[in-house]
């Protein structure tokens, strides 16, 4: 029996200028798969947007930006969220799930600076804006000369801070910078040798309740397997170790030849310890591939690593 069309959806997102975008892709896919069916947002600010002046890792980590959407879903003001991969927290409460992993954007770090071409070219002691450990654990570990300093806020006031001066650069996802028109800002792309990107970064997420089968029918089609496989993979990882703002972790995976590779690093914050690991398998096998990541970084060191995060 097929599924019936939708009539109404409604998209809770956050109203970020990039979350905004992102939702509005969703809406406007969603009205070109069901031409009937009336879409809306429903904008809404979290506590992740609302506390700028801490760093993520010191009030709860990424999954503030989703807590109100979620919200939404259970009390049936939304059917659907929409999120960036990478700010989904690695484990969901059970009434959740994700229902389609849309086609990834470019998944690398990029480096944006008005002054300079390359991290090679910033002379040391110069300074990196960063909201992330794990951008900043490569960035000390590889370039320890240079002044690495906490960048908190939306794309727009992270770029208006480079242009005020108080950064001699920034590293932004390349995905976000593209998707809102803004890719001329880049100078660089970080290969993922580099700088190993964050599990998920560039994929966005489509998150319903579990108990309503007939909305992941309706997602189904902007679902892409090969993405899906990719950020399992990487996410298994981050869940494996767990994997959090307060955790200098990147999982990256790729394929090639129908096959995944994948990637990861855990390090100290200050780039002085690194454990790092790869890992080749099937697409179908991509969480296992994952869990396997994980317990090859454990034997190169990430425990012991860990444990002084944690103490």
């Amino acid at each position: 029996m097929n599924q019936p069309q939708p009539e109404r959806i409604i998209i809770a997102t956050r109203e970020s200028r990039l979350a905004l975008w992102q939702a509005e892709h969703v809406r406007d896919r969603l009205k070109s798969l069901y031409p009937r069916c009336s879409v809306e947002l429903l904008g809404m600010t979290t506590r992740g947007d609302q506390i700028l002046d801490r760093p993520l890792a010191k009030v709860g980590g990424k999954g503030l930006f989703v807590k109100e959407l979620e919200t939404a879903l259970l009390d049936r003001r939304a059917d659907i969220a929409v999120h960036s991969m990478k700010d989904v927290p690695m484990t969901m409460e059970p009434e959740f799930a994700l229902v389609a992993i849309s086609a990834r954007e470019n998944p690398l770090d990029a480096l944006v600076s008005n002054k300079y071409a390359s991290l090679d070219d910033i002379p040391s002691g110069g300074v990196v804006g960063t909201s992330s450990l794990r951008r900043e654990s490569q960035l000390r570990a590889r370039f320890p000369g240079l002044s690495v300093a906490s960048l908190r806020g939306n794309l727009d006031t992270r770029l208006r801070k480079l242009d005020e001066g108080q950064y001699d650069a920034i590293i932004l996802a390349a995905a976000g910078l593209t998707r809102l028109g803004l890719a001329a800002r880049i100078r660089a792309v970080l290969p993922s040798e580099l700088s190993l990107p964050a599990a998920g970064q560039g994929a966005l997420g489509i998150e319903a309740l579990l108990s309503r089968p007939e909305v992941a029918a309706w997602m189904a089609p902007l679902a892409d397997a090969g993405t899906a496989a990719c950020v399992l993979a990487e996410r298994a990882v981050s869940r494996a170790l767990a994997g959090s703002c307060e955790v200098p972790l990147g999982a990256f995976a790729e394929i090639a030849a129908g096959r995944l590779r994948l990637r990861g690093f855990v390090a100290a914050p200050d780039g002085s310890r690194m454990a790092s690991a790869e890992l080749h398998g099937e697409q179908a096998d991509a969480e296992a591939l994952g869990l396997k990541l994980a317990e090859e970084l454990r034997k190169h060191g990430a425990e012991e690593i860990l444990a002084a995060l944690a103490g």
